[in-house]
């Protein structure tokens, strides 16, 4: 089952207890969510190879420095989108993440909610994941808002109007050039907000909530930037409707709740590396060691060159038949 069906099929809220004053109070989490994933205009499902090549595009060396906020937009009010969490995690560890050892292979999913401006360039975005294949979705106590107008030294605006302490993610490598530095900012939910406001914590204990809170939040964003990025394309993506219209008959003969509706997005069209899988063992060589060399993503215009990984050493294994890709983005029209 996709996450963007488990979310909507909830209906039990967040209730929890303060072991000290037995109070209860309800925290806004995923069924609080439901009835906004299942009326969603867009619902997007992303292929293991596009998730793949948006994770690469997102951390691959000289991506994070990339000007782009001119050239995204979110293509609905209200749009979900979501992916396996195997290959992205897998991705991940290429460009040095550390992954949860305990979760690896269980078949997880991750998604985000996304509420926009009419034109796309101003909203929230909120995460959610599932750990299995069979558990509970869960949503993140923290959630951004972005402006991708915002100029340099501007503080992006919350498009909700909400006024809360704002968590800034910065990459000093980079000295905040790059459009998550710029144009995102990070707050906690307000009930969320308020009930930790109401516990006792010393500001160490404090600060590590608030960093493994927003760790949940913010390691996604560039994977959603990427998607969008490819997505306004000329080209765009290839992509796929599932209705499920003969199953979900089925299902409501047996008194289920039907299956949404989404769009499956795959990769674009790429030339494949010839000789990319090497089998450990059945390799001899001498010389150059064979290698695996990043993707480095260029912009000059509105084309984006993308060096795409590749493999670098031994002609042995094959050779590369292209390593450079191009896009063409239309700039996003002023409203």
């Amino acid at each position: 089952m996709k996450l963007a069906d488990r979310v909507a099929q909830t209906r039990v809220p967040l209730v929890v207890q303060n072991c000290s004053t037995a109070r209860v109070c309800v925290l806004n989490n995923v069924a609080d969510c439901a009835e906004e994933v299942a009326r969603c205009p867009l619902r997007f499902v992303l292929s293991d190879d596009l998730t793949r090549l948006c994770t690469a595009l997102a951390y691959s060396t000289g991506s994070s420095t990339l000007e782009c906020a001119d050239l995204l937009r979110v293509p609905a009010t209200l749009l979900w989108l979501e992916w396996s969490t195997t290959p992205w995690e897998s991705e991940l560890a290429r460009y040095g993440f550390a992954s949860d050892q305990t979760i690896v292979g269980r078949g997880g999913r991750r998604g985000a909610l996304l509420r926009a401006s009419p034109d796309g360039r101003r909203g929230t975005v909120r995460a959610f994941w599932s750990k299995d294949v069979e558990e509970e979705a869960f949503a993140s106590s923290i959630e951004g808002y972005f402006d991708f107008d915002v100029s340099a030294g501007e503080e992006p605006e919350s498009a909700d109007g909400e006024q809360a302490p704002p968590f800034h993610v910065v990459d000093h490598a980079h000295q905040g050039r790059d459009v998550l530095s710029r144009c995102f900012r990070f707050r906690f939910e307000r009930s969320w907000r308020e009930y930790y406001d109401r516990a006792t914590m010393s500001t160490a204990e404090r600060d590590a909530l608030s960093r493994h809170a927003l760790g949940t939040s913010a390691i996604i964003m560039p994977v959603i930037l990427a998607f969008l990025l490819l997505l306004g394309t000329r080209a765009g993506l290839p992509r796929r409707t599932e209705t499920f219209e003969r199953l979900n008959r089925a299902r409501e003969k047996a008194g289920k709740s039907p299956l949404l509706e989404h769009v499956e997005v795959s990769c674009p069209l790429m030339a494949r590396s010839h000789g990319a899988e090497v089998r450990h063992g059945m390799v001899t060589r001498r010389g150059p060691r064979l290698h695996h060399v990043r993707g480095h993503l260029v912009r000059r215009g509105n084309e984006l060159f993308w060096r795409v990984p590749h493999l670098r050493g031994s002609a042995r294994t094959g050779t590369v038949r292209a390593r450079t890709v191009t896009w063409t983005v239309d700039p996003v029209s002023a409203h």
